[in-house]
């Protein structure tokens, strides 16, 4: 049987997609390309450094989903959103990872509560620093941490096709939310500490549905608020 050199470049390009998918879906969410605005393959792949194959892929994706249009003989553009759209996003991720965390406390061990104080810790030096990228890493392990406590292969499937919609690369910078993060995450532990399933539930509830305000009205600054008008009937 004869290997085909190009087939590693196959395997390969879903990932490649899935990375620019994340890219564009991020600057969509963070406002960084507003309702409206082109987005060109040729500058997606360039802005990535991989070809134009796994760029164009990404963007019908982004299509699928929803978050971005294919106008004839004009290309791909940001599909229409608003702040309404981002918090109803953030509304059933909270909804999900409430039960995850829930089930997280239940299971978890003094041990696993001692590495979750001490990644929190590491966050709040992270944050006092000003260190973007820590904040943003240790971020995603005290959350990783928490799904892994919780124990659920599906329920975890699920809050992954919820998360791809959040834009971990800009939230560190996002206005408020270092803050808002040690004092969330403060109630997620206490939770923890007095072994109490419920309360875990609600702290990460409203975890999340503070992170969706934040990021909303982040969205909200860098577009003008114009999508937001349009989406309650206001002026085009």
């Amino acid at each position: 049987m004869t290997v085909d050199p190009e087939v590693p470049k196959v395997v390969r390009r879903p990932q490649l997609s899935d990375e620019a998918a994340t890219f564009v879906r991020a600057q969509i969410m963070s406002g960084k390309l507003k309702p409206g605005d082109s987005v060109r393959v040729d500058t997606i792949a360039e802005a990535l450094s991989i070809s134009t194959t796994p760029a164009r892929e990404a963007l019908k994706t982004l299509r699928v989903e929803g978050f971005l249009d294919l106008i004839p003989r004009r290309g791909f553009q940001v599909a229409h959103l608003s702040s309404a759209d981002i918090k109803d996003l953030f509304t059933v991720q909270a909804l999900v990872a409430g039960e995850m965390v829930a089930r997280a406390v239940a299971n978890a061990t003094p041990d696993d509560v001692a590495r979750l104080r001490t990644l929190h810790d590491q966050l709040g030096k992270a944050a006092k620093a000003n260190d973007i990228a820590q904040l943003e890493e240790l971020n995603h392990q005290f959350h990783r941490e928490l799904n892994k406590l919780g124990n659920s292969p599906k329920i975890l499937w699920v809050l992954g096709l919820l998360t791809r919609y959040v834009p971990r690369m800009y939230y560190a910078s996002i206005p408020g939310w270092p803050e808002s993060t040690m004092t969330d995450h403060d109630a997620i532990l206490a939770a923890f500490e007095e072994s109490d399933p419920e309360a875990g539930r609600a702290a990460m509830h409203a975890h999340l549905l503070h992170s969706g305000e934040l990021l909303a009205a982040n969205f909200d600054r860098r577009v003008g608020g114009e999508t937001t008008a349009q989406s309650e009937g206001g002026p085009d």
